[in-house]
């Protein structure tokens, strides 16, 4: 990975091979939110929320990561990101859904804006999802 640095502002280029979340993981970051990412995957693993469960989807051929949102966060001690992606295929098609895997194809860039004066908690809910209690630092 190659990053620079400005302020609360990280620019990540990830390279061929780096695993997603893991690599986003690897930042280290508590609390903080993606603000942007394009490039390329393959082996990706989507999933949709139907409401008791997430259904994954596999998309094992290389795409063009149209789009990458998201935010860190920590469930207990335990860092979490929560990212969603837009895709498009060979000819056109788009997907779109929860980042669950993917491996970095050629290469990803991605924007990061960190957020060291909030946390950003997530606890589980009676859906089954972890929901985002965000607070200021301190409080």
């Amino acid at each position: 990975m190659i990053k620079a640095k400005s302020g609360d502002f990280l620019v990540v280029r990830f390279q061929d091979g780096e695993k997603f979340p893991d690599a986003l993981l690897s930042l280290g970051i508590e609390a903080g939110a993606i603000l942007g990412g394009v490039g390329m995957l393959r082996d990706l693993v989507l999933a949709y929320w139907n409401g008791k469960e997430y259904v994954r989807k596999e998309v094992p051929e290389p795409v063009e990561l149209l789009s990458l949102q998201g935010n860190f966060g920590t469930k207990g001690q335990e860092p979490i990101v929560h990212a969603h992606v837009a895709v498009g295929k060979e000819g056109g098609e788009a997907l779109g859904g929860h980042l669950a895997r993917a491996t970095v194809h050629n290469t990803a860039e991605v924007v990061i804006l960190e957020l060291p004066g909030i946390l950003m908690e997530r606890k589980p809910e009676p859906s089954g999802l972890v929901g985002l209690y965000p607070k200021e630092r301190g409080k």
